[in-house]
């Protein structure tokens, strides 16, 4: 193992490094937290396809193929057809406002009152995301150094909590593109050749396993659907993702790199499934369908090749979990804590800002850690942060880009009974069940259509201010305080 430990430390060094080079770069607000919004093609599509596809796109995607073959592809499939409608039919758009959060892009269209209740919805979603993926640290890193669950935690979370804290976005975009590369050569190039040969082919794979196995709807219908509500329309709304979309140079990085993103995804979800239903070939009876990528790996695969595809996942887990912590700590300053306290200074200092968003990754990444400590059920957690995300933001973010009709009045009313309705559903039916998405997304819509139609249509000066932001001739505000109250007083 001693090859495979060295791999890993270059790995984490690496890591570091790249931290503290960011740190350099990051010297306002824009580059801390967007890249200064510089960022090209190639880099963008890495750093996307780094963000969507993280621990539960690796392990879990894997779990799943194990569990039910090649259908198991589809909770991955689905984050990629979610990224390809972002990039296709929003991303530019999205990237024109020139904003820093999905709140602030509300505050724009309805006239500066969604903000917070809307910040809080976001800011669960992202500290979730964030803690499941620190979570994930523990199954890695007991693989490499056999170390108890919560000394796992705190050595993966800690370093991604540095890196992320030094160099904002700059380093996370930096740590992400070589996360990239590492998944790609791991997982598909090493891992899934390997693993067919081991299973002893796709013909020796079909003689051993039922044909359900080989069904691409063999997950289910419903099961595929709610896929789709979750994973899909998540990542369409989504902060973590949305920040990346803002670090785009153009329109047209956002689009083009976001689609070549998406399209990795599709493909690596048929990998992480293929890898799991050879899984079952070689091991029938294990435990927990989860443990069907450490299993392989640890036992299959050579010295050095195991480090490199070890750290494969350790880049996926750390991709997303860096992605989540910056996102969770923008919204926690810029959308929650700036306007509780009702600060309105344009005219701060951009070294203060840069400073401000350090602090809340930092307090933000130790709060992550604590709660992953505490936590166990990863699936869970995970399944109510997008319930929330989904079932509370999903029609007012997107109601407001395709209705020029909804109402700041309709936003709030869908995000407080659509937040509403899915905790209640979840303590019914079970944080597991369909139904609370379903119902909670419906009851949201209901909510958006009717107190929209029965109040005062958004004022002309706020609808004015989101044309010319769409269209990219608006200017960029240095904080979410100012975004409207700068711009259309007469709105106030």
């Amino acid at each position: 193992m001693a090859v495979d430990y060295l791999v890993i430390v270059v790995y984490l060094a690496g890591m570091l490094a790249m931290g503290w080079w960011g740190m350099r770069r990051a010297r306002s607000k824009s580059e801390f937290l967007v890249a200064g919004r510089r960022l090209g093609p190639a880099m963008y599509s890495g750093t996307m396809a780094a963000i969507v596809l993280g621990g539960a796109s690796t392990i879990g995607g894997v779990g799943l193929g194990y569990q039910y073959g090649l259908s198991g592809a589809w909770m991955v499939f689905t984050i990629g057809l979610g990224l390809l409608a972002l990039s296709v039919f929003f991303s530019a758009r999205i990237a024109r406002l020139k904003v820093y959060t999905v709140s602030e892009m509300l505050d724009l269209r309805y006239g500066g009152r969604a903000g917070v209740i809307s910040g809080l919805v976001m800011w669960a979603y992202t500290l979730m995301l964030a803690v499941t993926s620190t979570i994930a640290y523990a199954t890695i890193f007991d693989v490499l150094f056999d170390i108890n669950r919560t000394l796992a935690i705190v050595l993966g979370g800690s370093i991604v909590v540095a890196y992320s804290t030094l160099g904002g976005m700059w380093s996370i975009t930096l740590t992400d593109m070589v996360q990239f590369v590492v998944k790609t050569i791991g997982v598909l190039l090493l891992l899934l050749p390997i693993a067919v040969v081991k299973a002893g082919g796709f013909s020796e794979m079909k003689a051993q396993l039922p044909t359900e196995y080989f069904d691409p709807l063999g997950i289910g219908g419903e099961t595929i659907f709610t896929y789709v509500l979750i994973y899909t329309f998540g990542m369409l709304i989504g902060q973590d993702i949305w920040q990346r979309v803002f670090t785009a140079r153009s329109d047209r990085t956002a689009r083009w790199g976001g689609t070549v993103a998406g399209t990795y995804c599709l493909a690596y979800a048929v990998a992480g499934a293929v890898i799991g239903t050879a899984a079952k070939v070689l091991y029938p009876k294990l435990a927990s369908p989860d443990d069907a990528f450490a299993t392989i790996v640890k036992d299959e695969l050579p010295v050095g090749v195991r480090g490199l595809v070890l750290a494969a996942a350790l880049a996926a887990v750390m991709s997303t979990s860096s992605g989540a912590l910056i996102a969770c700590a923008t919204v926690a300053n810029n959308d929650i804590w700036a306007r509780l306290r009702g600060i309105v200074r344009p005219e701060r200092e951009q070294h203060d800002e840069v400073k401000g968003n350090r602090a809340f990754i930092l307090l933000m990444g130790l709060a992550v850690i604590a709660t992953a400590i505490a936590l166990n059920d990863v699936v869970q957690a995970l399944t109510v942060a997008y319930n929330l995300l989904v079932g509370g933001l999903l029609v007012p973010i997107l109601g407001g880009l395709l209705w020029k009709r909804g109402t700041a009045q309709g936003a709030l009313a869908s995000v407080a009974v659509g937040g509403l309705a899915v905790i209640g559903l979840m303590a019914a039916y079970g944080i597991l069940a369909n139904e609370p998405v379903y119902y909670g997304l419906l009851a949201s819509l209901a909510a958006y259509v009717v107190v929209s139609l029965a109040t005062r249509p958004t004022d002309a000066a706020v609808l004015a201010a989101w044309r010319e932001r769409l269209a990219g001739r608006g200017t960029e505000p240095e904080n979410a305080s100012e975004t409207v109250s700068e711009q259309v007083p007469a709105a106030q």
